[in-house]
């Protein structure tokens, strides 16, 4: 178990799933762990009565059916299934409709899904927020060399029960980013990775748990980003002018 999780932490993601497969059918007494401890790249679905889309995931997922945020409804229909209190789906709608906000604000698009769900070990409930972010299409980037991309946000917050106007948060944030780009002067190249980071915090519930909630997604993906770019970005920056230095670094080192 342990030598396939370091497998799948290096596995870039758009193979996550096929390597996860392969896995699954080898260690099949683990099975349980692999799904809920790796990370797939996020899928999208319709909903058909609310006309938007929505994310899959496991958390939203029962048997072979999805649960979309917007409608409350499993896509196939399905009997028996696992709903949030009325509670929890008041706060679950303000969620999605908020996240949606953030989602268009911090990246200028994009689907965002919010589910919750009770947690009667801890006298709480989980939240899980999801991004998909997927870059423009070949010629319509910026520069004009973007193939594909896409960046996969998966966060999901437990929080325990109130005390004395305290809960405690727990938020486990994965990051899983691909990119591709193509120019006829440096051909094909593929970066993609992924990264995951956990941030626990006691706060005031005097704002309510979806302020709390999403302040601390704000600061985690801000600190994912950073990390990204000097991690992914600055590395491979610096390996590339190593093994191949600008033609003015050429100049300055050689003479005429």
């Amino acid at each position: 178990m342990e030598a396939a999780m370091g497998l799948m932490r290096r596995m870039p993601p758009k193979h996550t799933e096929t390597a996860l497969s392969a896995l699954l059918s080898l260690l099949p007494d683990h099975s349980s762990d692999l799904l809920s401890q790796v990370d797939q790249p996020l899928q999208i679905l319709r909903d058909v009565e609310s006309g938007k889309e929505f994310i899959l995931c496991e958390y939203n997922r029962d048997a072979d059916s999805y649960r979309s945020p917007w409608s409350n409804k499993y896509h196939p229909s399905l009997e028996d299934a696992p709903y949030p209190s009325p509670e929890l789906r008041q706060i679950e709608i303000e969620a999605n409709d908020i996240f949606a906000i953030y989602c268009d604000q911090y990246y200028e698009g994009g689907i965002s899904s919010v589910y919750l769900w009770e947690d009667d070990a801890k006298d709480g409930f989980v939240a899980c927020f999801l991004i998909k972010k997927e870059g423009p299409k070949m010629g319509q980037a910026r520069r004009g060399n973007m193939k594909e991309g896409a960046w996969e946000a998966i966060h999901v917050i437990e929080v325990s029960g109130e005390d004395d106007g305290m809960a405690h948060y727990c938020l486990t944030s994965t990051v899983m980013l691909s990119m591709t780009t193509k120019d006829d002067s440096s051909g094909s190249f593929n970066l993609s990775g992924s990264i995951r980071r956990q941030m626990n915090m006691n706060l005031s519930v005097s704002e309510g748990h979806l302020c709390n909630m999403g302040k601390m997604i704000e600061e985690m993906e801000s600190k994912l980003r950073n990390s990204l770019d000097q991690v992914y970005f600055g590395k491979t920056q610096e390996m590339v002018c190593t093994l191949r230095p600008p033609a003015e670094l050429l100049q300055m080192r050689m003479p005429n």
